[in-house]
């Protein structure tokens, strides 16, 4: 992943804006996770966990659309 300095660009904005592209493609995220070993029985209970929340999060959007459109 990289990121080429734009012009009248300063060092600080071009190193917010990659930490910024490396979070939206998750690269963080997927370092912390593989930092330390889960098992996989751990790993399953944090995906439903994290579908789950998925699905309430959804339900209020569309919710929350009804109401406006009503």
């Amino acid at each position: 992943m990289y990121a080429k300095i734009r012009k009248n660009e300063t060092s600080e904005s071009l190193i917010k804006r990659f930490i910024r592209k490396c979070k939206k493609e998750g690269v963080i995220e997927e370092y912390r996770e593989r930092t330390y070993y889960k098992k996989p029985s751990v790993k399953k209970r944090e995906q439903k966990a994290k579908n789950i929340a998925n699905v309430k999060r959804q339900e209020r959007k569309r919710e929350l659309a009804e109401k406006r459109f009503r």
